[in-house]
This record gives structure tokens, sequence and C-alpha cells, in this order.
């Protein structure tokens, strides 16, 4: 249902937006630039809901419905794409300027949600050292753990939340979505192994589980035995992080969390140095 004047819509497009930023349901909004031959009206809005409800009209029911498919891809999205440009004529729209058709319509498109939110099962060295700098990153941070003495606001005063309870039924009652990252850095693989049986496939757009790779190909094993998807098994990271040398907490939450950025972002992972050839003119 549509607001009954523009006024009114535009103030239930900014509350919605706000709503989205302080951790309510995210919303993608696009926005006309120029309207090209589909002589859509600059600044026009279209907000559009995970589930495909809209606000608002970019000025022609075939634009619309365009970015209302492309803006509910973009919530389960990975890498995550905050702001994009797509070009729209007749009713198709692409990302790739190469490929707009001459006097297309520009629109941009740009998700507004919460701050992204890390898990940590296990509130040990690695656990706090990870918080700790996750906190920089503007992470909002859960910490589980069973251990009172280890998860207690003393030890992480940066976590959004502490969990003192039994893994499985912890990370039960939380919701994992596209923005979410889980990561098992708990005192034994047994915790993991059960961690993970309960954070695997429910949509977590990173779940990552410390070990070797002996050690985590058994778990992985164990959960493919039990008929866990196998597509849900290949996207756990692990052994967690990227290849730096780490051998501190602090230098293993430093590996953990450029893996988790790369993942976030797109990245590669490969030194930007090693650009350096490409980017130089010819």
């Amino acid at each position: 249902m549509q607001d009954a004047s523009p006024g009114s819509t535009a103030v239930a497009l900014v509350d919605a937006i706000e709503a989205a930023l302080a951790g309510g349901p995210p919303v993608a909004v696009a926005t006309v630039v120029t309207g090209g031959a589909a002589s859509l009206a600059a600044g026009a809005k279209l907000l559009v809901r995970a589930d495909g409800r809209t606000l608002g009209s970019l000025g022609s029911a075939e634009a619309n419905e365009a970015l209302r498919e492309i803006a509910v891809a973009a919530f389960t999205a990975m890498p995550r794409i905050v702001t994009g440009t797509w070009y729209l004529a007749d009713g198709a729209a692409t990302d790739r300027p190469s490929q707009a058709v001459e006097g297309a319509a520009e629109v941009m498109l740009q998700l507004f949600e919460a701050p992204a939110r890390l898990v940590i099962v296990g509130a040990g060295h690695v656990g706090l050292a990870l918080a700790t700098m996750a906190e920089l990153l503007g992470y909002e941070t859960t910490v589980l753990d069973d251990r009172v003495e280890f998860a207690n606001r003393e030890r992480f005063p940066m976590a959004h939340r502490i969990l003192v309870e039994e893994v499985g039924a912890a990370l039960d009652s939380l919701t994992l979505d596209a923005s979410t990252a889980v990561v098992l850095v708990s005192r034994g693989h047994r915790v993991d192994e059960e961690a993970l049986r309960h954070a695997v496939g429910r949509g977590a757009g990173y779940v990552g589980m410390i070990g070797s790779r002996r050690r985590t190909r058994t778990v992985l094993d164990h959960l493919a035995a039990e008929g866990y998807p196998a597509a849900a098994l290949e996207a756990v990271s692990t052994p967690v992080g990227l290849d730096i040398g780490a051998e501190t907490p602090e230098e293993i939450a430093v590996s953990i969390l450029a893996e988790m950025t790369m993942v976030r972002r797109g990245g590669t992972g490969t030194r930007m140095s090693q650009n350096r050839s490409a980017d130089s003119p010819t």
C-alpha cells in the first residue's frame, strides 16, 4: 500500500531508513539520478523491503519492478554492496556501463542496514582479541561462552551482548543473516563442533572455525555424515582466517577479521603491491 501523499511517503521512507540503521529490518532505496529516455524524474525514490514490499515509485511500473527484483537480491548478496549504480532501459537493468544502451536511465541503489554483527563463540584469549578489534571496525559483537569467569562485562566491556549459557541454545536464540559473521574460537573442538551444528546453513554471511586442518576436517566430516548440506559445509571458513603467519591471539584476530572483511567487501586477499604493475601506465 502506498501513502496518500508525496509528503507522507517521504516521511515514511526516512522513518524506515532510520529504523533500519537502528537495528530494524533492512531496506534498499533506489533513486533516479538521470531519467534518460525513460523520462523518469530525477530524485524519484522507491524503497524496497526484504520481502519485496515497496514504498514510493521511480515513475513507471516497469522501472519499479526491475529495481525491486535487484533490491531484493541485494539483501542476501555477498559481498555486500552498500551503494551501486544501475542503468535501466525498456524494463531491463545492468550495473555495467559498457552494457548500458544509449539513453538508459541511471538509478542509484543504496542498502541501509544496522552495523555488521559478529557472534564470537568462545571468550578465551582469541575471542577477547577478536571482540576488541571488531569494535574498531564497527561490528556489533555478541560473545557466547558457558563460563561466567570468562564471559562477563568486566572482561568484555565492548560487547553488545554477552550470553553465558550452552552454546547450542544461545545460537538458536540469535538471528543470523547476511550481515552476521559467526566465529568459533572456543576452548575445544567439541564445543566448536556443537556450535557449528547450530550456525551452519542458517544464512550467516560468514562462518569461520579455528583449528588445524586435520581437526576441522574431522568436524566437517561428522556434520556431513549427519546430513548437513555439502554446500553449507563447504562455505565454512576453516581453518579460519588469512595466512599471514599469525601466532599470537592478536595476530590471529587480525587474520580472521581480514578474511571477514575480504568476504564482506569482495576483496582478493592479495598484497596490494602485487597490483602495482597492473596499475602502472603502459
